[in-house]
């Protein structure tokens, strides 16, 4: 499944080099605005401890974790919204992603130019929830303004949208983001959907800071945390300048041994793409055979044809039933006949919906 997250922020807070740390393509980094001109995107896999001990069980010819993708997009300033550094190209790029992960600058460096001058989350924030506002707000009405004679004349489906629009309008002029929204209807979901707003994408905040920040946060996050609370968002720490330094690195142990100094368990880097598959609202199942043992994305509520179609549309169509047995199951009996034998197997039809974890055999016929 092609879904993009897309890095956002202001120019020099740390999205490239947060880049660099998620995927193999190296997007330059260098300490000046605009140092991203067109996006980077790269495909990166989904840390999953499960298809480790999958692999222990089965022994297969090889492992195949599941990917999302990420986008670096260049740094956006004010007037963005108006064409403002290449902003309307950068906008561009946002709107083409799934999801957004929201990069704020929470460290101290005189080395490291800021764009406005200065260290402020909070300000670095509303900078650019002001300008993707800005950006839906035009589209909103731009809308309105197609659709208004349709809705005059009575049309009951034009009628509902426009007063959708009038509403969502509102919200944009008050300084809210359009996903505070209340869809109260599959018309206004799907006509929603159709204006392809920015501020509708679900984020994730992420706070950059120094290596002494990166346990226990700062003040700079404790503000950008109070400031979010009303907005169902996650907000997450990471010092992208350590994880580069734990990229960099050549093995696992050393890679734990640095950890373990800076007091943390795992790099932060697997948090955020794991946060980041949630943000997408994905979830893995996985086959398991001597060939291959192997993790498939599917959007949350997916029905087993739909699994069954990420492998191969012949699949979905030719659906027949899905062999499902749970992870927790696989783990404990450790091979197909004892979970046959224990009773673990289920057979499930076209109407089964698929669970995270699920490990499924599909059977078809085309």
């Amino acid at each position: 499944m092609a879904l993009k997250c897309g890095i956002v922020g202001l120019p020099n807070v740390g999205k490239s080099t947060l880049f660099n740390c998620l995927s193999n393509a190296k997007a330059q980094s260098a300490n000046f605005p605009f140092c991203t001109i067109e996006p980077n995107v790269g495909t990166i896999t989904v840390p999953d401890n499960r298809l480790t001990e999958l692999e222990a069980i089965v022994n297969p010819e090889k492992v195949m974790p599941t990917t999302i993708e990420i986008v670096d997009i260049a740094g956006l300033v004010k007037g963005a919204s108006k064409g403002e550094g290449l902003g309307n190209q950068f906008l561009g790029n946002i709107r083409e992603t799934d999801a957004i992960i929201h990069v704020l600058r929470c460290f101290d460096d005189d080395n490291i130019i800021h764009v406005d001058g200065s260290v402020d989350p909070i300000r670095d924030k509303e900078v650019i929830d002001f300008e993707l506002q800005l950006k839906d707000l035009d589209t909103v009405e731009k809308r309105i303004k197609s659709i208004a004679r349709t809705a005059k004349s009575g049309d009951k489906k034009a009628v509902k949208e426009y007063e959708m629009l009038e509403k969502i309008q509102t919200i944009l002029e008050s300084g809210q983001s359009a996903r505070t929204y209340e869809i109260g209807s599959e018309d206004e979901e799907e006509a929603l959907s159709a204006l392809c707003l920015i501020t509708t994408k679900p984020v994730l905040y992420l706070c950059n800071v120094d290596e002494n920040s990166v346990v226990t946060g700062n003040e700079y996050t404790n503000k950008v945390k109070e400031m979010v609370a009303n907005e169902n968002a996650e907000v997450l720490i990471i010092g992208t300048q350590i994880e580069s330094e734990i990229a960099e690195m050549d093995t696992f142990d050393d890679r734990q041994m640095f950890l373990e100094e800076i007091g943390l368990t795992e790099p932060g880097v697997n948090k955020l793409i794991q946060s980041a598959y949630k943000l997408l609202d994905l979830q893995t199942y996985f086959t398991a055979g001597v060939k291959e043992v192997r993790a498939w994305t599917v959007p949350v509520g997916a029905t087993a044809p739909q699994a069954a179609g990420v492998i191969h549309t012949d699949f979905e169509k030719g659906f027949i039933r899905a062999e499902v047995i749970k992870y927790e199951d696989y783990i404990k009996y450790k091979s197909e006949p004892a979970i046959k034998d224990a009773g673990k197997l289920g057979v499930e039809g076209k109407t089964y919906i698929v669970q995270d974890g699920d490990i499924m055999h599909f059977r078809f016929n085309v």
